[in-house]
């Protein structure tokens, strides 16, 4: 997600500045940061027009003690100190945008969860350990945001579902090997929902909440149609000209998933969201079909 907002920001010549604890990209201003401590790193907050903060370590993992600690850990401290540094600026940004994720919402094949009417998730007396402990993980995550003592800064929780982009390691990636190996079929009943954003609607829903002043607190960016994993995975088949992809039962995909050092809830969990916020502030979707959207993607991705 922060290289695609990079890159698309770059491109229309805003100055961007990357705030990492890894290897400095090929292009562009870096500075180094620990996300856990006030240090130099927060002189870039002085003064910027906009604050964006994707931290957290990958929830691609199997959901062990270390894991989890660190999954909470990362998404905590580094929101803790961000709103700690524009506390202290004398110039602080106007906005602050802040990862959050769709996974907070329930479980549900039926109503659609939106902002005002959605129902957060966790109290499902049948839901796995692991979907409790990510929902659990987001209400943190948000409530550090919350609780950050910002008067002149505008906050908003980015509660986004799954980002589409054929940039190599992301989900869409890992959706089309899944395909191309002849493995995306019906996982389990196929039921389940699939909310995705394609990732140039994922730009221009950042640059739209940047621009409107009115949007503050949490936000889907989720395109208006999610639809059931099955016509989900034929979509993207389709798109990539594969006629077959092998069903997977539920305990197929936990052994998967033990094998690939992850968890089944990235697949199984139904996450029906929509993006009522944005519409009622009159954005536009530019690919809210998936059909279309997986074209795109495959033309892209080769």
């Amino acid at each position: 997600m922060g290289q695609i907002l990079a890159r698309a920001f770059r491109a229309t010549g805003d100055d961007v500045v990357i705030l990492g604890r890894g290897t400095p990209p090929a292009a562009g201003r870096f500075t180094t940061w620990d996300a856990r401590t006030v240090g130099a790193w927060a002189a870039e907050l002085d003064g910027a027009d906009v604050v964006i903060n994707l931290a957290g370590k990958t929830v691609d993992c199997r959901y062990n003690a270390k894991n989890r600690r660190e999954i909470i850990d990362s998404r905590v401290d580094s929101t803790r100190v961000v709103g700690q540094a524009i506390a202290r600026a004398d110039n602080p940004p106007a906005v602050w945008l802040q990862a959050s994720t769709a996974t907070i919402y329930a479980h549900t094949f039926e109503r659609p969860n939106d902002e005002a009417t959605g129902v957060i998730g966790g109290d499902e007396l049948d839901l796995p350990d692991t979907w409790k402990f990510s929902i659990d993980v987001v209400k943190r995550w948000e409530a550090a945001l919350e609780e950050a003592d910002t008067p002149a800064t505008r906050k908003v929780a980015l509660r986004s579902a799954m980002v589409m982009s054929p940039d190599r390691g992301g989900v869409y990636d890992v959706l089309l090997r899944l395909v191309r190996f002849r493995l995306g079929g019906r996982a389990a009943s196929g039921r389940q929902y699939v909310s995705w954003v394609h990732d140039s609607d994922f730009t221009e829903a950042v640059r739209f909440l940047i621009a409107n002043d009115s949007l503050e607190g949490p936000v889907n960016i989720a395109t208006p149609d999610p639809l059931p994993y099955s016509d989900f995975m034929r979509d993207l088949r389709a798109a990539a000209g594969v006629r077959f992809g092998l069903p997977a039962s539920r305990w197929m995909l936990e052994v998967g998933a033990f094998a690939l050092r992850t968890e089944t809830e990235l697949v199984l969990k139904s996450r029906r969201v929509v993006p009522g916020r944005l519409l009622q502030a009159g954005f536009e979707f530019e690919q809210p079909d998936w059909s279309a959207a997986a074209v795109d993607l495959v033309s892209r991705h080769r």
